[in-house]
């Protein structure tokens, strides 16, 4: 049996199990609020899992070894301000969302929550929030579908398109009928198989190449500035903000709706704690994976003369060449599983937007729980079509489509969460101003040439901004205050 046969098996397997989970999880969603939010009732460990899994995307398994094996640890810095990030996320953000959302009017999107969190009545936060939604996650998911495509290129040296269609029409299948459960379920697979795979390459690899020490010696005398977290033996200005610039991805996690609305799908605030502990286990074992991965890559190419012309396929060309074609082919359907469970969830959130917090905001009479599911499935395909048109023809690379997306949600939605959850004074103003402030400063600081990642001036300029208006736009609300003092009770009781 031929390697080709072998590789087409294992993701052939894949591909059957994804749709299976999405067909159970499409018989147990019932009603709208099933599709878009699992009926609140998603276990610690499926929450934990699926968020981890949408969180990475391709990114894990193929954009962040690639930059470790093309610049060295120096990019690691981003993998540590991701992992401080995610942590304070699921501190701070997790269980306080999961009470507030509930306590004001039982929120299901964010759009909704910081309508109902804000009182108010102009509809304008909410129609915001979910155009902001669609313009980045758009990307984001088009993102998704290139790596789908390079992974294909990659892997089975065949045609980008025809690779990249084939992701996004399985990926659409499953979230279409299963909805935020389907996603959520198949997350946890996906997770548990980018982990499994991001340790049992680079240990492989490492055996293959006559040990850590071997390795070692390897890199010392190919590229020595790889071993270094800042990039050489010189300490610059220049090293400091690609330094900055890395932790600074660590603050888009507040803001990343595919992620928090795992929080709002907890079962209680109390579940954030397991959920907490099982999601930075998986994350800090998936990261040093990768940046594993990344580095061993380098002996590995130079060990074996290859020449590799894209540095993000790294951990598929090691896993062809170490791996039983059959193990390999499992290793590439993890690829695919970071990068479909991204898509899958974002999916899902731009459906939300449109029909939750666009279509019920302007039809005037409520429409029926019927007509809200047809929706919500027309609105996924929708906006999967739209993601693949621009797929079709890829400017940028996966890590730079991702960046940009992730500084757009970071910096628009980031601080209005914790401002939304930890300050009172916080008005409808002040949050308007503050996410547009965020999303102008992400859209035009590249043509500033800075080097300084765009996420971390559109923060702390739209925390800025909305703390400076809603200072001068608050006015006292009594439910307002009831909630945010009913919410602060219910996180202490259950704490």
């Amino acid at each position: 049996m031929s390697d080709q046969v072998y590789l087409f098996i294992a993701l052939g397997v894949y591909f059957a199990g994804m749709l299976l989970i999405g067909y159970f999880a499409a018989r147990r969603t019932k009603t709208h609020e099933d599709y878009m939010l699992g009926g609140r009732n998603l276990p610690p460990w499926a929450a934990a899992l699926s968020a981890g899994a949408s969180d990475m995307s391709g990114w894990l398994v193929m954009g962040l070894p690639g930059a470790i094996y093309a610049a060295g640890l120096i990019e690691a810095w981003i993998a540590i301000g991701l992992t401080i990030g995610a942590y304070l996320n699921w501190l701070l953000v997790a269980p306080r969302l999961r009470a507030y959302t509930e306590v004001s009017a039982n929120s299901i999107t964010v759009p909704s929550f910081f309508e109902n969190r804000l009182k108010d009545r102009t509809r304008l936060l909410r129609i915001l929030s979910a155009v902001i939604i669609l313009v980045f996650f758009t990307l984001y998911i088009s993102s998704g579908m290139v790596a789908g495509g390079v992974f294909f290129e990659s892997a089975f040296d065949g045609d980008y398109l025809v690779g990249m269609l084939l992701v996004t029409i399985v990926t659409l299948a499953y979230t279409l009928f299963g909805g935020f459960l389907g996603a959520s379920l198949t997350d946890v697979a996906q997770g548990l198989m980018m982990l499994t795979a991001l340790i049992v390459v680079p240990i492989v690899a490492i055996t293959q190449l006559g040990g850590i020490a071997a390795v070692g010696e390897t890199l010392t005398e190919v590229e020595p500035a790889h071993l270094s977290m800042f990039g050489g033996e010189e300490f610059t200005g220049v090293t400091l903000i690609a330094i900055i610039s890395a932790l600074a991805w660590g603050l888009g996690y507040f803001g990343q709706p595919h992620i928090i609305i795992r929080f709002m799908a907890l079962p209680s605030a109390a579940a954030a704690k397991p959920a907490r502990r099982i999601g930075m286990t998986w994350m800090v074992l998936s990261m040093l994976g990768a940046v594993v991965s990344g580095l061993i890559g380098v002996a590995f190419i130079a060990d074996r003369g290859i020449d590799l012309a894209n540095p993000e396929t790294i951990v598929l060309l090691m896993s062809q060449t170490l791996l039983h074609p059959l193990v390999a082919g499992l290793v590439l359907a993890a690829v695919l599983a970071a990068i479909m469970s991204t898509i899958s969830s974002q999916l899902v959130v731009c459906s939300s937007a449109l029909v939750e917090d666009l279509f019920r905001v302007m039809r005037k009479t409520p429409p029926s729980d019927r007509m809200l599911a047809y929706l919500g499935r027309g609105c996924v395909l929708a906006v999967a079509v739209i993601a693949a048109l621009l797929a079709i023809s890829p400017n940028d690379t996966i890590l730079g489509l991702v960046s940009f997306a992730w500084a757009g949600f970071g910096a628009s939605f980031g601080p209005i969460i914790l401002l939304s959850l930890f300050w009172r004074r916080l008005s409808t103003w002040g949050a308007l101003a503050g996410m547009a402030t965020g999303a102008v400063i992400v859209f035009t600081w590249g043509l500033l040439n800075t080097g300084i990642y765009e996420l971390l001036p559109g923060f702390v300029g739209a925390l800025l901004v909305a703390m400076l208006v809603s200072l001068a736009t608050h006015k006292p609300d009594e439910r307002i205050e009831r909630e945010f003092t009913d919410t602060q009770a219910i996180v202490v009781q259950k704490a």
